[in-house]
C-alpha cells in the first residue's frame, strides 16, 4: 500500500489532510474577503474604467440608459439615524417633485423648478423588495438606501450620455447621467433636464 511508503500512519494521513483542507478554506475565505472589499462592478459592459472606481456603467457612445433615483414620499424615511452617514444621499422627491442630495446637514435641490411626478404616479413601482438595499464595496454599512457604495479609494462612474434633452426619448422622473456633451451632472425631474457643473 502506497500510504505506508511516505513513512505516515493512516490516521497521520487523515490529520494531514484536514490541515490541508482547512488552509484551503482558509485562503478561499481570506481571498473572497479581500476581492469584496475592493469590488468593482460593471453594468452593461464587461470592464472598468480605471482601478479607482467601485460602480461603472455603459459609456458606449450609443447608451441612453441613465440611473433611476428612488421617488421617496417623505424624505426623512431615506435618511440613517446618523447624519454623517447620509452626506451625498440622492432622491427625487416626492412632495415637491424635485431632485435632491443630502450635504452637510441639509437636502439641496438639483432641480431648477418644481418638476412633474405625474410618470411616478401613473406606474408606480409596486415589487415586494424587503432588506435594506445592496451594499457595493464593504460588508455592510450604516448608510441607509437601495444602492450603498462604501469605499475610501472608489468612485462611481455615471452612466455617460450625449445630449440626454435629445438622445433620452422617454425620461423618468429621478433619471441621472453624465452628459458628454456639456460635461456635467445631468437629472430629469419630470419636467426638464438640468445641468451641474
Amino acid at each position: 500500500m502506497e500510504m505506508y511508503q511516505t513513512g505516515l500512519q493512516p490516521i497521520q494521513i487523515i490529520i494531514k489532510s484536514i490541515q490541508n483542507m482547512k488552509t484551503l478554506y482558509m485562503t478561499t475565505v481570506l481571498l473572497f474577503t479581500i476581492h469584496a472589499a475592493s469590488a468593482q462592478v460593471a453594468i452593461g459592459k464587461t470592464s472598468i474604467n480605471g482601478n479607482n472606481t467601485i460602480l461603472d456603467f455603459n459609456d458606449s457612445s450609443s447608451n441612453t440608459n441613465g440611473i433611476i433615483l428612488p421617488a421617496i414620499a417623505d424624505k426623512s424615511t431615506a435618511l440613517a439615524s446618523t447624519a454623517a452617514n447620509n452626506h451625498g444621499t440622492f432622491i427625487f422627491d416626492k412632495s415637491d417633485n424635485r431632485i435632491k442630495m443630502y450635504e452637510n446637514g441639509n437636502w439641496v435641490s438639483l432641480s431648477d423648478d418644481t418638476g412633474d411626478g405625474t410618470e411616478i404616479t401613473n406606474h408606480p413601482n409596486s415589487s415586494p423588495e424587503k432588506g435594506k438595499g445592496v451594499i457595493i464595496g464593504a460588508q455592510s454599512s450604516s448608510a441607509k438606501g437601495v444602492l450603498v457604495l462604501e469605499s475610501n479609494n472608489k468612485a462611481l462612474i455615471l452612466p455617460r450620455i450625449s445630449k440626454p434633452e435629445i438622445n433620452v426619448k422617454s425620461p423618468y422622473p429621478g433619471m441621472m447621467c453624465y452628459d458628454t456633451d456639456s460635461m456635467s451632472l445631468a437629472v430629469y425631474d419630470g419636467a426638464r433636464w438640468n445641468y451641474w457643473k
